[in-house]
Order: C-alpha cells, then sequence, then structure tokens
C-alpha cells in the first residue's frame, strides 16, 4: 500500500491521503492499481468497487505510435541559412511521440502496450530497450528489415526550448495495407487508446475505428504530420490534443489570446471533436468540452527548464493514465501538468519521463488547484 494526494471533489487535495493498493497481474508481470479509497470529512471511506470501476482502472493504455532514435545537438543558437555552427555536445537517446507516451504511461505504474515499428538496426535495438526499462509490454512492437529506425534531429538551445526535423523511416514504411488482428485486439480491452501523426493516417483510422467500435476512447495528439487530418480520422477521435501552433495550423485561425483559442476551438468542434486538450506549454493547459466552460491549469513551475523535448507527450500521456484511472477532467489536468514540469528538469525524452511518486510528490508540494495563466 502507498499513499497518495488525496481527490477531493474530483481534485488532488495535499492535506488528507488517497490510499491505492496493487496487486499482481499475471498478464503484465508488475503490480498494476486494484482498488482507489477516497477519505472524506463526510465520510470515514467510499470504497470504488474491485469488481467494477476496479476492472476499468486497470484495463492497459495502448500507444499506437512512432518510436525513433533523437539525435540531440546542443546549441547556441539556431544558424542562419547557409552558415554552419560548432554544437557544444551531442548525443543519442531514444524517442519519438509514440514510444515518449508509452513510457511515460509505464513509468506511472499503469499497464501499457506499445504499437509500432523499428527497424533491424542499432537504433532499434536502443528505443526496444528503453520500452523495457520503462516496463512497456512489447508484443505488439514489429521489426521492419526493409526501413531503418525512425529517428530525429533536435537543436537544443541552453533556455532548454528545441528544434526538431524527423525523418520519419520504419514509422512511415512498411505498415501492412491492412492491420493485423492481433494488433487490433487489443484495443478492445484499452483503457484509452493514444494516438499521434507521426505514422500513416491509414494506421491511426483503422486503430481509432477498431476503438470507437469497442466503445474504447481515443486521444489523438495532434503533433506529427502537418496536413489536414482526415475526417474519418476526427470522426472516431474523443479527445483532440493540439499545442497552440497545432491548433493554428489545423484551424488557419490566430491563436496569440485566449479568446482567439476559443474561436479557434469552436472550429474544432464543427469539425466534429467534442473535446479539445489544449497544450499551452508555459502557460499551462486547457481543457474545452463543447457546451461547457473550459477547464484552465497553470503550469506547475519547474526547479529549471533544462530540456522541453517530451513534455507535451508526458502532458498528453499522464491525462490519459489519470482519465483510465477515474480521475475528473480537473485530476487529470493537475496530474498532467504535475508530470510535464518534472519532464523538463532532465535532458532527454524519455530519459525525463517521470515515475509516479515524483508526479504526487510535485503536487502535494505546489498549490495546483484554482490556478491559470493570463493572456
Amino acid at each position: 500500500m502507498r499513499a497518495f494526494s488525496q481527490l477531493q471533489n474530483g481534485h488532488f487535495c495535499t492535506s488528507s491521503l488517497l490510499s491505492f493498493c496493487f496487486s499482481a497481474d499475471p498478464n503484465h508481470g508488475s503490480n498494476v492499481p486494484c482498488r482507489l479509497t477516497f477519505a472524506s470529512a463526510a465520510t470515514p471511506a467510499a470504497t470504488l468497487s474491485s469488481s467494477a470501476v476496479s476492472a476499468d482502472i486497470n484495463k492497459p493504455l495502448v500507444v499506437v505510435g512512432s518510436a525513433n532514435a533523437d539525435i540531440y545537438v546542443e546549441i547556441d543558437r539556431l544558424p542562419k541559412q547557409g552558415e554552419t555552427v560548432a554544437a557544444r555536445d551531442g548525443q543519442t537517446l531514444a524517442g519519438g511521440k509514440g514510444a515518449n507516451q508509452a513510457c511515460c504511461s509505464g513509468r506511472l505504474a499503469h499497464p501499457t502496450y506499445f504499437v509500432g515499428q523499428i527497424g533491424d538496426d542499432a537504433h532499434g535495438r536502443l528505443i526496444e530497450d528503453a520500452l523495457r526499462l520503462g516496463g512497456v509490454r512489447l508484443d505488439r512492437l514489429a521489426r521492419v528489415v526493409a526501413a531503418p529506425t525512425g529517428f530525429a534531429v533536435v537543436m537544443l538551445e541552453p533556455d532548454g526550448q528545441n528544434s526538431i526535423i524527423i525523418i520519419g523511416g520504419a514509422n512511415m514504411r512498411g505498415w501492412p495495407e491492412k492491420v493485423r488482428g492481433e494488433d487490433l485486439e487489443i484495443v478492445a480491452t484499452a483503457g484509452v487508446v493514444l494516438l499521434q501523426r507521426e505514422i500513416p493516417d491509414r494506421i491511426n483510422i483503422q486503430f481509432a475505428e477498431a476503438a470507437k467500435n469497442a466503445g474504447v476512447p481515443v486521444i489523438l495528439d495532434a503533433g506529427g504530420v502537418e496536413g489536414p487530418i482526415p475526417d474519418e480520422l476526427l470522426k472516431a477521435v474523443d479527445i483532440l490534443s493540439p499545442n497552440e501552433s497545432e491548433l493554428e495550423r489545423l484551424t488557419g485561425m490566430p491563436t496569440e489570446t485566449f479568446d482567439e483559442i476559443t474561436l479557434a476551438v469552436m472550429k474544432c468542434h464543427e469539425m466534429g471533436v467534442k473535446k479539445i486538450l489544449l497544450k499551452l506549454g508555459s502557460k499551462g493547459s486547457a481543457l474545452f468540452v463543447e457546451g461547457e466552460k473550459a477547464l484552465r491549469q497553470a503550469a506547475i513551475p519547474a526547479s529549471e527548464v533544462v530540456d522541453t523535448t517530451g513534455a507535451g507527450d508526458t502532458f498528453t500521456a499522464a491525462f490519459a493514465v489519470a482519465l483510465v484511472e477515474g480521475l475528473s477532467l480537473k485530476g487529470c489536468l493537475e496530474f498532467a501538468a504535475a508530470a510535464a514540469s518534472l519532464c523538463v528538469e532532465v535532458k532527454g525524452a524519455i530519459a525525463s519521463l517521470p515515475e509516479r511518486t515524483a508526479v504526487l510528490e510535485r503536487l502535494q508540494s505546489v498549490d495546483a488547484k484554482g490556478r491559470h495563466a493570463s493572456y
């Protein structure tokens, strides 16, 4: 048994405790959540039935997406056109939006499957090792002989901001025309399916439609390919999660102020997506549910911003984990904000992903409730 921050009225409360017990799951080979107990002033304890709700919170997060080798170069500034600049340092680390999100879920002690492709090369083995160390199930990870593992060049500036160039490799090539039946089968067992746009849209569509048919929520991270999102994919998505620039690109509308963001989100609603989970970087985040007032969450301050690579992936994956485990939408935002604040304190995407205990400690150390950034 481990002590956690309490959820009170759907929010984290640092003044009391939420007990979270674990049991061994033979299918996952690790401890998974089995029961939530909420203590409150009104009632001594209200325990969620393990035969009903517990079955849902134990459902795995299924992440379908990309896996890259991230080639980091630390520079003082971006080069101008035609200019060569020297890097202060460089290294190769495991990454890719799909792998990042799967590893984040695994580090947060939630059962996780990753569906993706790597090449038969050193970069692929680097990613496979990182996913395994993150506690991710690799049953559905395919090795593609005809394509190299995808990779990205990450240009990291002194303030922690980055610019990234992606080479798709096995993320974009070698997928079967029709997704394998055994890959689609795990979707029906999922609590949430998490997608991004660094693999072909036709693959995302097949997984999203399978999830929709099984009644499983789908979260689509809008990061990746810059083109428009196909209507077939949007219709199967429950939550679309862009950042400000992605929202602007998707809608063709400005996103400089919160009022402008709200209008752009309304256009997304018109496109058929009822919920928009918006990542706003240092300004925090917001969740827009059609017909309801937006929920806004301030960014939780980091002790030092070292590298923002993977912060958005951490936020989205942590939100998904919290959602599966039954937190309120506001509670999901708080949990995700705490996870993202820890991520930016460490260099590297997967290397920076926080453990569950660290996220809860961060929530206890700050007042994450009732605050939002100003525009």
